[in-house]
C-alpha cells in the first residue's frame, strides 16, 4: 500500500514540496490556505466573488503530469492591459468555479485536465479574510496588508480569520489518514498560521498518528520576522499547535552565494540555525538555485528557495523510516555541517 503524505501551507511553499515529492510512489495531497486577498487572487475575489485561486493553481500545476506547455500556460501572467498581473490559470479556475458553482468541483475538473498526481484540497471553502491587530492598535485587514506590513516585528496582539471559517472535512480526513504530514515552508502568518487558525486543523494534527514534519523557512521578511531564528518560527507555530507536536523539524544548513545574501540585506535576512539542542531538529543542505522573477507579478516574491529535489528526498527518507524507527541525527551530529548560525 502506498504511503500517504499530506502537505499544509500556501502556494509557493506547497509548490516546492509537492514538486519534490510527485515523482515518488506515494499518495500525495495538498491542503491549501484560503485567505489570500492579494494580487490576481484578490482582484478576482473582489470583482467576481470567487474563492482565491492562486495558491490552489500552483499546487495543481506542481502535481500535474501534463505537458510542459500546459503547465506554463496555467502559470502564464499577462504583462499589460486590463489583465495585467492575472495568471491564465487563476482566470480559468475562477471561470470553472462560476460554471460548476463549486470551488472543489472546479479544482477536480482542472485536475482532470492537467492529469494531476494527487489531490488539492482547500482548507476551507468559507470566504474568509485574515486580520491582525498590532501592539500599537492598528488593524491589518487582509493577507495582502499583513504580507506587506513592516510593523509586525514590533509585536502583535492577535491574528484571526473573519468570518470564522468552517473547516473542509476532506482536509481533516487527509490529515487523519496520512502517514506523514508536512507543514511549511511558506509565509509564517499568511500561509502557515492562517491554515492553523481554521477550527479543526490543529485538533486533527494532534490526533493523527502521522509523522509530523515542520520545514523551517530559509529567509526572514524585514519588518515581520526580522532576525528570527529557526526557534522563533517554531515558537510562533507552537502558539497555535501546542508544544512538541512535530516529530521532525527540517532546517537548512546551506549558505547562498555571498552576492545574493548582500542583495537581500535591505529586505530579508537568512533564518538563523539555532535549534542545535532541540530533540526533533535536523539540518540538511536544502538550498535551491536562485529562482527567476516572473513577468507580470504584482507582488514581489522571494528568489531564494528550497531545492525541490533535496527537500523531497529528505521528506521521503522520513516517510520510509517511519515514526517508530531510529530517529534521524540531531543537528550537530551530521558530518561536514555548514551551519548558518556559525557563519
Amino acid at each position: 500500500m502506498k504511503k500517504k503524505v499530506c502537505t499544509i501551507g500556501g502556494g509557493t511553499g506547497n509548490f516546492v514540496v509537492l514538486s519534490g515529492l510527485r515523482k515518488y510512489k506515494i499518495d500525495l495531497s495538498a491542503i491549501v490556505a484560503m485567505a489570500d486577498n492579494g494580487g490576481s487572487s484578490g482582484i478576482l475575489r473582489d470583482e467576481q466573488g470567487v474563492l482565491p485561486p492562486g495558491d490552489v493553481r500552483q499546487c495543481v500545476v506542481a502535481l500535474s503530469d501534463s505537458s510542459i506547455l500546459m503547465r506554463e500556460l496555467m502559470n502564464y501572467r499577462f504583462e499589460n492591459g486590463g489583465l495585467h498581473g492575472h495568471s491564465f490559470g487563476n482566470l480559468f479556475l475562477s471561470a470553472l468555479e462560476k460554471i460548476t458553482g463549486s470551488f472543489e468541483q472546479a479544482i477536480e475538473e482542472l485536475g482532470d485536465i492537467l492529469n494531476i498526481k494527487g489531490k488539492v484540497i482547500p482548507v476551507t471553502t468559507t470566504k474568509t479574510h485574515l486580520e491582525m491587530i498590532l501592539d500599537d492598535g492598528k488593524i491589518l485587514k487582509g493577507e495582502e496588508e499583513i504580507y506587506l506590513s513592516d510593523k509586525i516585528d514590533k509585536g502583535y496582539k492577535k491574528i484571526f480569520l473573519t468570518p470564522y471559517p468552517q473547516v473542509n472535512k476532506n482536509a481533516v480526513d487527509e490529515i487523519m489518514n496520512a502517514d506523514v504530514v508536512v507543514l511549511g515552508p511558506g509565509g509564517l502568518y499568511t500561509s502557515l498560521i492562517s491554515s492553523l487558525l481554521v477550527d479543526g486543523v490543529v485538533e486533527a494534527l494532534k490526533k493523527t498518528k502521522a509523522t509530523k514534519i515542520f520545514v523551517v523557512n530559509l529567509m526572514n521578511r524585514k519588518g515581520q520576522t526580522t532576525g528570527f531564528g529557526a526557534s522563533d518560527y517554531l515558537n510562533e507555530i507552537e502558539k497555535y499547535t501546542g508544544k512538541d507536536i512535530f516529530d521532525v523539524i527540517l532546517v537548512n544548513s546551506e549558505l547562498p552565494d555571498s552576492s545574493l545574501i548582500n542583495s537581500y540585506r535591505q529586505e530579508d535576512d537568512l533564518v538563523k540555525n539555532d535549534l542545535q539542542d532541540h530533540h526533533a531538529a535536523v539540518d540538511r543542505k536544502l538550498l535551491g538555485k536562485k529562482a527567476a522573477a516572473r513577468a507580470g507579478d504584482i507582488i514581489e516574491r522571494n528568489l531564494i528557495r528550497h531545492d525541490m529535489d533535496k527537500l523531497g528526498r529528505e521528506i521521503m527518507n522520513i516517510v520510509e523510516q517511519g515514526k517508530n524507527n531510529s530517529p534521524l541525527p540531531n543537528i550537530g551530529e551530521i558530518n561536514g555541517r555548514n551551519s548558518i548560525c556559525n557563519k
